[in-house]
């Protein structure tokens, strides 16, 4: 890892990291999608032998595939998996909004009401590994805010298989449909709908450069979370912090992939050696040592700062999809946190507790998006519709407001509108 110091005028290239650059890939994909609004279930069967070298005769997974996962599923996964279900569901309960109806002006009631998706698509990753806590985290937000039609799609094994993880998974979570197809082609099913795959509403989930590229793609014409990147954490560490811990939350993000960001920021300088060197000490014990290594050389950064106030103007520069603080005052190093996807406070809170067992989402913002989006939540599968109600007594109240504005910019009818029922 290299190891700088804190520099304002440097700023905006000290926070550059990874990000997916879709632009390379937008003409494959874009052939893909076009392929699949024509060509619906065929073109999904030759891309998927193509991607995937399979060819499957049923795209949708039957109750008998999920019934056999349960029973072939170790059961101490599955235990674990019914563990994180429960916690995700009990936080994401707790994100539920309420509607409300208030009177702004005498006469004037305005409100606003809440109403679920109709429907939603999941996508699930596959590739590097299987992420049954992914359809957990997708899946379940889902089901509780009330959306009608939650569908789940993965990529097919060599076999045409699905991952008895994945299928349980999903079937704990609460989805109603799901299909053994993946990529941009996946993407495209779930948007523009195939002869056995109905269009959604809205689609979630990570992916690769492809499945981000597809997302951008069909926005618009459905709605999405946010375009996803590669995997980041930053912590901002004082001297009390463990070094041991820094340094295997930095291991821990760098298994996820060569291009996975780690950043430490510290106010002393003691600290940054004493991390660097167990980050170097532990990494030949790593089973994917290789990524690790590979990641920390290209996305790898120690940032020295002067004070803890740096640190955190630092952090609230890169938005860290995922953010450790470990000061001797985490709650009052966050005060001044404005921009990240998921905080861990004190350093008893590791980023493997949010990706599995706290009940907090692990579908977050990338790449400095933490700056203007949250990330996945109960509220993204909900709508909240104004509602307003007005009496005789609040026409005349907002009369000369109405009419005056409606006036100015020349919509005369809007003023006559409004002029009819005061007549009245």
């Amino acid at each position: 890892m290299r190891i700088t110091d804190f520099d304002h005028d440097r700023i905006q290239e000290l926070v550059e990291r990874s990000r997916i650059d879709v632009d390379d890939v937008l003409g494959p994909v874009t052939e893909i999608i076009g392929r699949v609004r024509s060509e619906g279930d065929r073109a999904l069967r030759e891309l998927t032998e193509k991607f995937d070298g399979v060819s499957p005769e049923n795209f949708l997974v039957d109750g008998e595939e999920i019934e056999a996962a349960h029973e072939r599923l170790d059961p101490d996964v599955r235990g674990a998996l019914e563990d994180a279900a429960s916690n995700i569901e009990a936080f994401h309960r707790l994100q539920l909004p309420s509607g409300w109806m208030e009177e702004v002006r005498p006469g004037v009631m305005a409100g606003q009401i809440v109403r679920p998706l109709e429907s939603a698509g999941c996508y699930i990753p596959g590739g590097r590994a299987v992420y049954p806590s992914t359809v957990l985290m997708t899946v379940i937000p889902a089901r509780i805010a009330g959306v009608g039609r939650i569908v789940c799609c993965t990529p097919p094994g060599r076999d045409g298989s699905v991952s008895d993880a994945i299928l349980v998974a999903a079937d704990l979570a609460g989805a109603d449909e799901i299909y053994r197809v993946g990529g941009a082609q996946a993407i495209a099913a779930m948007a523009y709908g195939t002869e056995t795959i109905m269009p959604v509403d809205k689609i979630v989930g990570p992916g690769n450069i492809f499945v981000t590229a597809a997302k951008k793609l069909v926005y618009g014409d459905v709605d999405i979370d946010f375009p996803a990147g590669p995997s980041e954490v930053l912590i901002i560490a004082d001297e009390t912090a463990d070094p041991d811990y820094i340094a295997y939350e930095i291991l821990a993000q760098a298994e996820h992939d060569p291009q996975a960001a780690s950043v430490l920021v510290t106010d002393s300088e003691g600290l940054a050696e004493d991390v660097n060197d167990r980050v170097r000490e532990n990494i030949k014990y790593m089973e994917r040592a290789t990524i690790i290594e590979e990641s920390l050389e290209r996305y790898g950064m120690i940032v020295i700062t002067s004070d803890l106030d740096e640190a955190v103007e630092f952090s609230n520069h890169y938005a860290p999809e995922h953010l450790v603080i470990m000061t001797a005052s985490p709650e009052e190093t966050l005060r001044d946190v404005r921009n990240a996807g998921s905080i861990f406070l004190g350093e008893l809170s590791p980023v493997a507790a949010g990706d599995y067992g706290s009940g907090t989402n692990h579908v977050l913002p990338t790449a400095g998006c933490a700056r203007m989006y949250s990330g996945l939540s109960t509220e993204s599968f909900i709508k909240k519709p104004t509602v307003q109600k007005i009496t005789h007594e609040g026409l005349k109240n907002i009369k000369d407001t109405v009419l005056k504005l409606a006036e100015y910019e020349g919509l005369y009818a809007h003023a006559e509108s409004f002029r009819k029922r005061l007549e009245r």
